[in-house]
């Protein structure tokens, strides 16, 4: 009997662990087919749609719910794994509540991460440029320099959000009017982006926000200074019409935010603009980026300075550690590392060129 009990354990584990297996290579098949990617492009379109009529109405995060119910779940399982009397048991429910999420996750989201490039749909495909990325991050501080102007700050002079009600709307009417030679894709009309539950966390490991393939909805970290939110926002808009790449969806959120007529919203994308030309200028030519920073305007200084201390006051192991992970989910998935704005930096290029 105690013969039997063992070999229906084994099996089950066999059957578990070979599916996550056949999983793993099923997906990857996939990911190597344009039909397959196509499918799966217009699947994300109808499961979107359901997604955000179930879950954008609620004023918390639907998803936040789910990862601290799972992350309950994972919890009491791993610990059963310590136990000796629970140990199979809680081995068997492991590889189920993988199998379940790994499928759900590619159906819903990875394979999105496979789409053709965005770089491949622009007329000009040239190698990031030093002498025209410095020209660009010129008139880009020129434009910081005069959208500073005409936002609002707070009796500390740093820069403030005057109505992101307003900048949610903004991006939904500048969703519309992204080129249609880049982006085809349906634009929903909805903004289920919410104030993550885990921002007290979030800001100890470097994550400004994330979408949650599972609901469709996105999350930011409202503790942010100020000069993040918008573009974090349109960041995650970007996500949310179906641009799986990190610097893809920058891009996107780029395209949002640079015509908006919404100061605030128009404000944050530039500032991001001109400090990611900056970070790919600093290594080639420092001494550029230092002059550039100095001639800052005093508004920009004093944001600048609160970013600054905002990150210092919250580093620790747990950005160390997001860092790491992040860069190694990026790495899986067909992107960049996170710390590279290279692939930015080329998109933003040859569509000013």
């Amino acid at each position: 009997m105690v013969i039997n009990i063992s070999k229906t354990i084994y099996k089950k584990k066999r059957f578990w662990a070979g599916l996550l297996l056949a999983q793993f290579l099923l997906f990857y098949c996939f990911s190597k087919l344009k039909i397959t990617v196509s499918f799966f492009e217009r699947f994300f379109e109808l499961q979107k749609k359901a997604h955000q009529m179930l879950f954008s109405w609620m004023p918390f995060s639907m998803g936040d719910v789910i990862y601290v119910v799972l992350g309950v779940f994972i919890l009491y399982y791993l610990i059963g794994l310590c136990k000796k009397s629970r140990r199979n048991n809680s081995m068997i429910k492991l590889l189920i509540i993988i199998n379940i999420f790994y499928c759900i996750y590619q159906m819903f989201w990875g394979m999105l991460y496979f789409q053709t490039p965005i770089i491949k749909k622009l007329s000009s495909q040239k190698e990031p440029d030093i002498d025209k990325a410095k020209k660009l991050a010129l008139v880009y501080l020129d434009k910081c320099k005069t959208t500073r102007q005409a936002v609002r700050e707070n009796e500390k002079g740093i820069f403030i959000i005057t109505d992101l009600k307003s900048v949610q709307k903004e991006i939904l009417y500048q969703q519309t009017k992204i080129p249609s030679y880049i982006s085809d894709k349906n634009v929903p009309g909805v903004l289920a982006i919410k104030p993550s539950l885990f921002k007290n966390i979030m800001s100890f490991t470097g994550i400004l926000g994330y979408y949650n393939p599972f609901t469709a909805e996105a999350q930011y970290n409202s503790e942010l200074p100020p000069t993040f939110i918008p573009f974090t926002t349109a960041h995650e808009s970007s996500h949310q019409l179906g641009f799986a790449r990190e610097q893809e969806a920058n891009f996107v959120g780029y395209l949002i935010g640079i015509n908006s007529t919404n100061q605030d919203l128009k404000y944050s994308t530039e500032y991001f603009t001109l400090k990611s030309l900056l970070r790919f200028i600093v290594e080639e030519d420092p001494q550029f980026v230092k002059k550039a920073l100095n001639n800052y305007s005093p508004g920009m200084k004093r944001d600048r300075a609160y970013e600054k201390s905002f990150v210092f006051s919250h580093q620790g192991w747990l950005d160390d550690f997001f860092g790491f992970t992040n860069n190694l989910f990026l790495k899986t998935n067909q992107q960049e590392g996170s710390v590279t704005y290279s692939y930015f930096i080329d998109l933003l290029l040859n569509y000013e060129k």
